[in-house]
């Protein structure tokens, strides 16, 4: 990865969906120790503390689009901090639900544009966020980001996207809650998609690997966006959106050492940490650990407790 200075962005949104919490995933990070931990690593870090968004309006009536209004300001403000953030640094996206997503995606599309670069989205999830307005059954906008940045209709009242990502530029990892319309528009796409079953079958480093070679043979800017519920519930119990069956502890971190090892994550969110469903800010801490592997830690490098 290249360059030396880590942007720190809270973006305290809470309006992706009905159960309240994310807004404090950014403090819980802060918390958790993340801008020591990439002190210790070598970085420099800078804290541009929170966005100031619009706070998350009462539950809309079920089967209603919920808080359209707020999550589009909110896509406003971090396309801009993003935009703003990307040629001083690394920016990482404190969250905040993965509604964030549509705003720090679309921004850093935007700067790849100028940059002559194309940009590619590594998407960590359970889901796989490909709905609009028109087509969530539930009405939460955080499962929209990747059918925004992509160019769907749907959104009136959001910016517009001017550099809209490629879908075949994005990559699902760790898919084990998808619904049949997000099945067919991902099929007809031409997305590529590794759900839990192929992790199973042929470990996680190959098709990442095979994704990562992708991107570097395009001279791509990648976008990692990590949402808690990528991981198996029972390590990383503060999410709003547990499935069950998700990475386990090695698996995620070898994901983030392969990226280091690549060299080619240029930004990062994490999405959809709720600190009022985590115990003692187990969740929290792991995220953070992912980060530090992300940005060159090994696990074999770091103490170890013993639990006999």
């Amino acid at each position: 990865m290249k360059g030396k200075t880590c942007i720190l962005i809270g973006a305290g949104l809470d309006c992706g969906k009905r159960r309240r919490g994310c807004s404090m995933g950014p403090e819980a990070y802060r918390v958790a120790g993340l801008a020591a931990t990439l002190a210790n690593l070598g970085w420099s870090v800078e804290d541009r503390g929170d966005v100031p968004g619009p706070k998350a309006p009462q539950p809309s009536t079920p089967g209603q689009v919920h808080a359209r209004a707020e999550t589009a300001e909110w896509t406003r403000l971090l396309a801009d901090a993003a935009r703003k953030a990307k040629p001083d640094g690394f920016p990482i996206f404190m969250g905040g639900d993965h509604a964030l997503s549509l705003g720090t995606v679309s921004g850093v599309a935007d700067h790849a544009a100028g940059q002559g670069r194309p940009l590619f989205v590594l998407w960590l999830d359970a889901h796989p966020d490909i709905h609009n307005p028109d087509t969530t059954a539930s009405g939460n906008l955080h499962g929209t980001p990747i059918g925004y940045v992509t160019g769907q209709a749907g959104f009136d009242g959001f910016p517009l996207v001017a550099n809209p990502v490629p879908p075949q530029n994005i990559c699902f990892i760790g898919l084990r809650s998808v619904d049949g319309p997000e099945r067919a528009a991902i099929q007809a796409a031409g997305m590529r998609a590794i759900d839990m079953r192929q992790i199973d079958e042929r470990g996680i480093a190959a098709p990442l690997a095979e994704f990562i070679e992708e991107v570097r043979a395009a001279d791509g800017m990648l976008h990692l966006s990590l949402d808690v519920d990528f991981l198996d519930p029972s390590i990383a119990p503060a999410v709003g959106t547990t499935v069950p069956g998700g990475a386990t502890f090695r698996e995620a971190h070898l994901v983030m050492e392969m990226l280091h090892d690549s060299g080619l994550v240029t930004s990062l969110d994490l999405v959809e940490l709720n600190p009022f469903l985590d115990e003692r800010g187990r969740t929290a801490s792991l995220m953070v650990e992912l980060t530090a592997s992300l940005f060159g830690r090994r696990v074999f490098d770091r103490p170890t407790r013993s639990y006999s």
